[in-house]
């Protein structure tokens, strides 16, 4: 089996499910986010959004490949690439974090360790960029088809809540310094990404 990673480029888009490729969720403020799916054009806003990340600070995300085949994906950027994430209450996510946006394995590519290496990828890459922690948005609720991460998961999975709230609490995931942190960052987001049978916790947007 022929596992390839490759940074996330207008190129590959298509490669993502369809749904993700139109969800502008996270690209925009609420307000711009809701004219765009009036208009029917949240895919060039996604277009857009990618293709400016890409020029001002480069990829900010990873497409797992299984023999050609896409089979999941990862979405991470700073903070200010991420308009919706100051209409939360528990904003602004931490200026020396990233923000863990999405992600997901396709059920039937889960369990073989595919999480593990997007996430190993990943960690490198926000530790080269001189970021020191992972954050993200939960969602308390763990609302069945949210854009928003299950906030129960990210806690089982090692994340810590850095500002409480009802629904929607702000949880960070150190990256540490020392060599422990590898194991235990890639085991963390290895489960929330789905990697671990028993563990799909990621949902599709």
């Amino acid at each position: 089996m022929g596992r390839r990673l490759a940074p996330l480029t207008l190129d590959n888009l298509p490669d993502l499910p369809e749904r993700c490729r139109s969800c502008v969720f996270w690209e925009l403020d609420p307000v711009s986010g809701e004219a765009a799916v009036k208009a029917g054009k949240p895919e060039l806003e996604k277009e857009a959004w990618i293709s400016a990340v890409l020029l001002e600070w480069g990829s900010c995300g990873r497409v797992v490949y299984v023999d050609d085949v896409p089979v999941g994906f990862v979405l991470y950027a700073p903070p200010a690439y991420v308009p919706r994430s100051t209409a939360f209450p528990t904003s602004p996510v931490s200026p020396d974090a990233v923000q863990l946006i999405t992600g997901l394995i396709i059920p039937e590519y889960q369990g073989q360790g595919l999480g593990r290496v997007m996430v190993q990828t990943v960690a490198k890459d926000v530790l080269r960029r001189g970021f020191k922690a992972i954050e993200a948005f939960g969602d308390a609720r763990s609302k069945q088809g949210s854009c928003v991460l299950p906030a129960d998961h990210l806690l089982a999975v090692g994340f810590k809540t850095v500002r409480p709230h009802p629904v929607h609490p702000r949880l960070r995931l150190e990256l540490r310094t020392t060599l422990s942190w590898k194991e235990d960052v890639e085991m963390a987001l290895d489960r929330l990404l789905g990697a671990v049978q028993k563990e799909p916790v990621l949902r599709p947007l």
